[in-house]
């Protein structure tokens, strides 16, 4: 006895759609699965951006600082300077122009080449701005070897050692102290600021990484959504069918079960228990099950 070709048909396409579904499931499953992996990992890197910029804060907060006491002791070494020049002009004044003052020419060319090399060690430039600065620095020190051989060469030039050049000499030392605290402070700046920079630079890669994680996070959460959809009309479909196949059976039985009742109406009619005989054997061909 031969199946039903549409009742093969439908089993077919009902196989089918339960494969598909189920592909659909599994493909879904994988996607969320990876969507969660990115996503966990798109979080430890914001937590680790998060210990990043603690640094930073606590490195910017050290660097601000020291560049704060550098710009103190800056100031104090340039009055210190300041002070010592004035005294120098006084005491040059106070010596006249017999003598040409060479000892406090010298004194002044040494103040001089002080400062600007100092300038040359704290102040930031240009490589133009500090050729120019190293060039007079040159000529300030040529000056300075000129004029005090010209002081060795002046054996007449007595220069008296008064409080004044005491008080200069003095002037002097506390401008270098402070000039060493002002290169010890802006060498920790800058070590504070180079280790600052990194730390913005991993904060900046940081960043970009976390937002390509996000990216992928939601490009995979969108493709499972698709999926999803795709898996839930296949699931309608596959409802669909299996009502279709259960109306038909539904209808079967119930017209096997009409015909069962008037065949037992009718049998004592030789005419309709032949009709009805008929009826259940072409139902046998259908593969439908028939009861008497």
């Amino acid at each position: 006895m031969q199946k039903n070709p549409v009742n093969k048909k439908e089993a077919e396409q009902l196989k089918d759609a339960e494969k598909k579904y189920q592909a659909y499931i599994e493909k879904r499953n994988e996607l969320n699965d990876l969507a969660k992996a990115i996503r966990e990992e798109r979080d430890m890197i914001n937590d680790s951006r998060k210990d990043l910029k603690k640094q930073a804060d606590v490195l910017k907060k050290e660097r601000d600082e020291l560049v704060t006491k550098m710009k103190h002791h800056k100031e104090i070494r340039n009055k210190l300077q300041e002070e010592a020049k004035k005294l120098i002009e006084s005491k040059r004044r106070k010596k006249g122009e017999v003598f040409k003052n060479l000892p406090l020419r010298l004194e002044e060319l040494k103040a001089d080449v002080q400062m600007l090399e100092y300038r040359q060690e704290t102040v930031p430039m240009s490589a133009g701005e500090e050729n120019d600065l190293i060039e007079k620095i040159r000529e300030k020190k040529e000056e300075f070897n000129k004029t005090k051989k010209q002081m060795e060469k002046q054996i007449q030039v007595e220069i008296e050692i008064t409080d004044k050049d005491n008080a200069i000499d003095e002037i002097f030392k506390k401008a270098d102290e402070q000039h060493d605290l002002v290169q010890k402070y802006y060498k920790e700046n800058q070590q504070k600021h180079e280790k600052y920079i990194k730390l913005v630079n991993e904060l900046s890669v940081s960043i970009s990484e976390s937002n390509k994680k996000h990216e992928q996070y939601l490009e995979l959460r969108d493709e499972a959504q698709k999926v999803h959809e795709k898996a839930f009309e296949m699931r309608s479909r596959i409802i669909s069918i299996r009502g279709e196949r259960r109306k038909r059976r539904d209808e079967a039985k119930k017209a096997i079960q009409d015909q069962n009742i008037k065949a037992r109406k009718a049998v004592m009619d030789k005419d309709k228990l032949e009709k009805i005989a008929d009826k259940s054997v072409e139902s046998l061909k259908k593969g439908e099950k028939i009861s008497l």
